[in-house]
């Protein structure tokens, strides 16, 4: 699979705190907290170390007992979520 755009960074204004395997993100800016189950927060997890999301894509697959489309919609589902939100954007 390979998604449209691949490469992303993390708001400065994001916070985040992983809490008995999910992840509570605070964004500093509009002061509103969101909230991240297991899978989503090992895609935040991996977003912040690599920034890329075919990379992300190809390890969840490894990790996760997943269909490889199931697991692209899941992505992409989170990632129009975060971005709309401001927590992060396409590009470097």
């Amino acid at each position: 699979m390979e998604f449209s755009a691949t490469k992303i960074s993390i708001s400065k204004e994001a916070l985040s705190q992983e809490v008995n395997g999910e992840t509570v993100i605070l964004d500093l800016k509009s002061e509103n907290y969101f909230g991240l189950d297991k899978v989503g927060t090992r895609i935040w997890q991996l977003l912040q170390e690599y920034g890329d999301v075919q990379k992300t894509f190809e390890i969840m697959l490894e990790e996760f007992d997943v269909d490889a489309e199931q697991l692209e919609m899941d992505i992409n589902e989170l990632l129009e979520k975060l971005i709309a939100s401001g927590l992060v954007k396409i590009g470097d």
